[in-house]
Formats: C-alpha cells, sequence, structure tokens
C-alpha cells in the first residue's frame, strides 16, 4: 500500500514537472522531476526509516 502510494505521487510530481517545462518554468519543472525520481520506491525515499541511527 505504501510503496503504491510513494508511485503515485512521484508520477504526480513527474507529470506536473514535464507540464511546467512546457510552460517555460525550466527551473521549476526539473525541480520536480528530480523529486519524483526521489521520491518514488526505486529511488530515495523520503519516507524510508533509517536503520542504526
Amino acid at each position: 500500500m505504501n510503496a503504491t502510494l510513494l508511485w503515485i505521487v512521484a508520477a504526480v510530481l513527474v507529470v506536473v514537472g514535464i507540464v511546467q517545462l512546457f510552460q517555460g518554468q525550466i527551473l521549476f519543472g526539473i525541480v520536480l522531476i528530480v523529486l519524483g525520481c526521489l521520491v518514488g520506491p526505486g529511488g530515495i525515499s523520503l519516507f524510508r526509516s533509517r536503520s542504526g541511527a
């Protein structure tokens, strides 16, 4: 369930980032695409618990 939610959030961020690129907001679009890649379950999840510390 949690992985599905992260995939949905990541997909929305990437799609909005691409739309922003087409509207001329290049920096904001790139930031959203990178965030989408980081949030997705295949990337560095912001919600993943850290082991050790």
